[in-house]
């Protein structure tokens, strides 16, 4: 049986991914003004990395409301106006056979989330509704909903920031009840993926709220940053995270997490070499290997990562 390596297929439902590698939600506000609209020069962006040959494409975070952008110049998905744009996008990758989600996401209440009536947070959970049914009619192969680097999701996730006494105290209430009410649009076709903070605050709340949105119905997690504890500035000081490590704590996050689920996993941060991605591919150490800022920062990453694949392949 040949070994799972970078360019191995892997198949979500009946979505089939051609190889390991993700562009993860880049938001390219360089590209975006502030109407929230997609242009151009965006769908283009989003072709050219399809076109270099990367197995999925999570694109950007989509505001649900004007108010809850993360800056001005962030595209949205809180009206039908905006279904005409992002069909562009969706169309635009899968003529080069990558799927693609759409991320979904709200800013949140930083400062005073504790005191955000609930109603008001009765209103944004319909607006995630909604927007899930927009990204549907878009032709996104699936969504991802944020939930992680101290966003709504986030802040709501934690147990330093979520003090509140309602129903939106309760562990995970605000991810469960949008999962559970969007349940209808998803089936083999659609997939629900979600961005979580692996350290929320520690790495063993990571684990407990993955295998909790695993429960949920979750098909695809993509481990990222959370909301740490104050008595560490720098989390690279997380629990049981090993000095030896070759890569990041976030990464490392990913790992410890996948070993405790039986849905996919993606890694992310600081990825910037084929030798890294195939490392944790052809070790099982994650299912996904997400690549960002090396792919802005390189279009034809791809490519040189075929090429060092292979020669490294040769060399043996």
């Amino acid at each position: 049986m040949e070994k799972t390596n970078i360019f191995t297929e892997f198949k979500i439902k009946n979505i089939k991914i051609k190889n390991r590698i993700v562009l993860p939600p880049m938001v390219r506000f360089s590209l975006i003004d502030e109407s929230g609209y997609v242009n151009d020069e965006l769908i283009k962006w989003y072709g050219d990395i399809a076109k270099s040959g990367v197995g999925l494409i999570v694109v950007e975070a989509s505001a649900v409301e004007e108010s809850g952008k993360l800056r001005e110049n962030q595209i949205g998905i809180w009206d039908d106006c905006f279904i005409h744009g992002l069909s562009k996008i969706a169309n635009e990758i899968h003529k080069y056979d990558v799927p693609c989600l759409i991320q979904i996401h709200h800013a949140g209440f930083l400062n005073n989330l504790n005191e955000i009536p609930e109603n008001e947070l009765d209103r944004i959970l319909k607006l995630f509704e909604a927007a899930f049914v927009r990204a549907k009619i878009c032709g996104f192969d699936g969504i991802e909903i944020h939930g992680a680097h101290g966003y709504l999701i986030s802040q709501l996730n934690s147990k330093i920031l979520n003090k509140r006494t309602d129903k939106y105290g309760e562990h995970l209430y605000f991810s469960k009840k949008l999962i559970e009410n969007t349940k209808y649009l998803f089936n083999d076709n659609f997939i629900l993926a979600y961005r979580m903070g692996g350290n929320e605050p520690e790495l063993e709340d990571g684990i407990e709220n993955a295998k909790k949105l695993e429960e949920f119905g979750v098909d695809l997690l993509h481990v990222s940053s959370g909301i740490p504890n104050d008595n560490y500035k720098r989390a690279v000081k997380i629990s049981s995270f090993p000095k030896d490590f070759p890569l990041s704590w976030i990464i490392y996050m990913g790992i410890k997490i996948k070993e405790q689920l039986k849905i996919p996993v993606i890694g992310v941060f600081g990825i910037k070499k084929e030798k890294q991605a195939s490392w944790l591919i052809e070790n099982n150490l994650l299912d996904f290997v997400a690549v960002g800022r090396a792919m802005i920062a390189r279009g034809t990453w791809m490519e040189k990562a075929r090429k060092d694949f292979y020669y490294r392949l040769n060399k043996k």
